[in-house]
Parts: structure tokens; C-alpha cells; sequence
């Protein structure tokens, strides 16, 4: 029982930090995070979780981006340059993109 109880504290701890953690829709919102032409999200208020969240979903990006070249015979800049646009299309009133010269904007 005395093995189960710090257990059970680790595991509360991990799920609360989880409730914390930021996602994709709402750094978005809240103006954190921003869409960038190059395919990867970009960071407009470098909070520590923003941080993470961005590298997070740049690396997962990434990897699809890696695999849609692949299958496809094109590059990966040709691809994450295509999905950026796409993203940046897609992106809702209120929210951040990076323009080609470097400055965020809200859409």
C-alpha cells in the first residue's frame, strides 16, 4: 500500500499536468502560435509552453511532410511549402500568419 500511494500521486500529477497543457486551437487563439509559409508553426509570444507546443507540431509536421515527399518524388521544402500555404488559407479571422517578410500579422 505504501508503493501505491506515490504511484497514484505520480499519476494525478501527470493528468493534471496534462489538463494544463496547451493545445494547438487555443495557442492559436490566444494568439501564441502563428502559421508560417514555410509549413512550420512559428512562435508569436514565446511563452514556455508555446515553446514546446510549436516543436511538438513542427516535428510532427515534419514527418508527414518527409513521407508525402517521399511518396510523391518531390521535395520536402516543395511539400511544407504547399502545406504552408494551404495552412495560412485555412487560417481563422483573429489569428496570426507570418508574412514572407518576416512579420506576424493577425488574419
Amino acid at each position: 500500500m505504501k508503493m501505491l500511494k506515490p504511484a497514484l500521486a505520480m499519476v494525478a500529477l501527470l493528468m493534471s499536468m496534462a489538463a494544463f497543457a496547451l493545445d494547438l486551437g487555443e495557442a492559436k487563439s490566444q494568439g501564441l502560435v502563428g502559421e508560417q509559409t514555410d509549413g512550420y508553426l512559428g512562435v508569436v509570444k514565446a511563452t514556455p509552453a508555446a515553446v514546446e507546443l510549436a516543436a511538438d507540431i513542427n516535428q510532427k509536421r515534419r514527418n508527414a511532410y518527409e513521407r508525402i515527399a517521399k511518396k510523391n518524388g518531390i521535395t520536402l521544402d516543395q511539400v511544407a511549402r504547399l502545406a504552408g500555404q494551404k495552412a495560412i488559407d485555412k487560417t481563422r479571422p483573429g489569428q496570426y500568419v507570418k508574412t514572407p517578410d518576416g512579420q506576424w500579422v493577425e488574419k
